[in-house]
């Protein structure tokens, strides 16, 4: 390949990398508390017995974790959890205890307890939420593990 086109081809990926936005700090708080307010939302929909609400904070294209297998799209998610959803009491519930955003305020991680009909810790989910082009933050992957302290942070 040619110096020049070298050259062409650095400058263009230099320029694209250099369109991407980055948000200052206040914009990113503001976003952060956009995904806290759509992950509580989320959460009611579990508590309100709604689960036409909590499909419709499903992006299409997600990917719900559940046990070894990976659910595919919002139709097979939202057929997978509608039997969370029968009954007059919510077997869980859950809530965000941290929330990150990406400098180019497109995706956003939350993270949090997800707790039992009785109130006791059972877990915690991850959830990994994308600002689609309507404008509204949509789940695109969910995954829960085991209780853990995620506080405490990662070495890895």
């Amino acid at each position: 390949m040619s110096p020049i086109r070298v050259f062409v081809l650095l400058s263009g990926l230099v320029l694209s990398l250099a369109a991407l936005p980055v948000l200052a700090q206040g914009d990113l708080t503001g976003l952060q508390k956009q995904v806290e307010d759509a992950e509580r939302a989320f959460a009611k929909t579990m508590a309100d017995r709604d689960h036409a609400a909590f499909v419709s904070f499903l992006s299409a294209e997600t990917v719900f974790f559940s046990g070894g297998d990976a659910l595919r799209g919002a139709p097979a998610v939202a057929a997978a959890w509608k039997r969370y959803y029968e009954g007059e009491a919510a077997p869980f519930s859950w809530g965000p205890e941290s929330v990150e955003v990406l400098d180019s305020g497109r995706l956003a991680y939350s993270s949090g307890p997800v707790l039992g009909a009785g109130g006791e810790r059972i877990g915690t989910f991850n959830s990994v939420w994308r600002l689609e082009d309507d404008g509204r933050w949509r789940v695109v992957f969910d995954k829960g593990c085991p209780p853990c302290d995620c506080s405490e942070g990662s070495d890895g």
